[in-house]
């Protein structure tokens, strides 16, 4: 065997995404009720089954795993030969302490690398155990995902994967971020750093941590751009408004003096709040009360995502009812010199690929004044 590749997932990452809980943590009985589906084992799926298409040497791998829906059911849904179970959990649910507790079987295995599926939290549980013992990857597929060990889909993960065991990328430092779920959900975010861990440096398909950008010059700039969407308002004035998450957006907002869930998805009809913190579904059944409409966003900072990080209600079947040529992206200029590309990781690949086929997307950045930026077009 040329490499003992790690493999671990939390099945309950991400469900609370789409449901509008901005999380799973401690929350996972609530977003069972409002409907959320697993999503992370699928991810984790596909990752590996376009790591497989990718490699033709995949079959001399040996893949060490836990059983069950933490590891083993998926890589034998994908093909993966070679299977070596440490662990297995004893419920049906797993938790923290399940995934602590394989990472303590991990490091006894002389692994190579160790590759999970989750989100900010699980990279953090990781992370208490293996510290920098172990290289890390991350498969994107929780609701808060911050961290540097991510790729920033499951293409650009699977590629990760295949360049690091063919030897050509370079271990290094990397951020692992902590935001506290429950301020999160009350609309307050406090990031913080939590430890840094050895991880795959490739700039291209991993992404780089959140970047906050506060300067009094801005806040003219915000002005503007206020400005700009209130034209866009009267101009539009039968049209839903759905105003997603971050603090540009929020600024708007606020000079225009409409309510505004900072870390949620809100609703504008008629300059007036029709649906506040919304959820997929509640999205959606506001489409069929409003037809058109369009979604006013801004990239995370440094990461570059408008679609796939911290705003999961946002699915591909909302994406699709509203249309990409209904997007209003909105930056200010000081963020977009640390944001040279847009990223969007919507889930679906058919979808991504009209993001490709689109190729840019008109920023604005200040009264009818916009700047193109190019999406990432490399990593579907």
């Amino acid at each position: 065997m040329s490499e003992k590749i790690g493999f671990i997932i939390n099945p309950i990452a991400g469900m609370g995404g789409r449901v509008g809980l901005k999380g799973t943590d401690g929350v996972l009985d609530k977003a069972l009720q409002l409907g959320a589906h697993p999503v992370a084992c699928q991810k984790a799926e596909e990752m590996f089954r376009e790591f497989s298409t990718l490699s033709k040497n995949h079959n001399n791998l040996l893949w060490v795993t836990c059983s069950g829906v933490m590891g083993r059911t998926v890589l034998e849904a994908a093909g993966m030969k070679n299977i070596q179970i440490v662990y297995s959990p004893s419920g049906d649910t797993t938790t923290a302490h399940d995934t602590q507790t394989a990472c303590k079987r991990f490091l006894d295995q002389h692994l190579d690398l160790l590759v999970f599926c989750g989100g900010d939290g699980t990279a953090r549980d990781i992370y208490t155990i293996i510290d920098k013992k172990l290289p890390l990857l991350g498969i994107p597929a929780g609701v808060k995902m911050h961290s540097g060990v991510f790729g920033i889909n499951t293409y650009a993960t699977a590629k990760m994967l295949l360049e690091f065991i063919n030897k050509r990328l370079t271990i290094g430092d990397v951020e692992i971020m902590d935001l506290d779920e429950e301020l999160y959900r009350k609309g307050e975010w406090k990031v913080r750093l939590f430890g840094v861990a050895r991880g795959i440096i490739e700039p291209t398909y991993i992404q780089v941590g959140k970047a906050c950008f506060e300067s009094v010059s801005d806040e003219e700039v915000k002005d503007e751009l206020a400005e700009h969407v209130k034209d866009e308002l009267e101009k539009y004035k039968d049209w839903l408004f759905l105003f997603c998450s971050g603090g540009t957006i929020d600024s708007i907002a606020k000079k225009l003096h409409i309510e505004h869930t900072l870390l949620g998805i809100d609703a504008i009809y008629q300059k007036q709040l029709v649906g506040r913190d919304l959820n997929e579904e509640q999205i959606l059944a506001l489409l069929k009360k409003y037809p058109k409409a369009k979604i006013l966003l801004s990239p995370i900072g440094a990461q570059g995502f408008i679609v796939g990080r911290g705003n999961l209600q946002l699915s591909p079947t909302v994406i699709k009812k509203i249309g990409i040529d209904n997007f209003i992206v909105v930056a200010t200029p000081s963020k977009l010199i640390h944001t040279p590309l847009l990223r969007v990781d919507t889930g679906d690949k058919k979808l991504n690929r009209l993001f490709v086929k689109q190729g840019y997307f008109m920023v604005v950045i200040g009264y009818r004044l916009s700047r193109v930026v190019r999406l990432q077009t490399n990593s579907f």
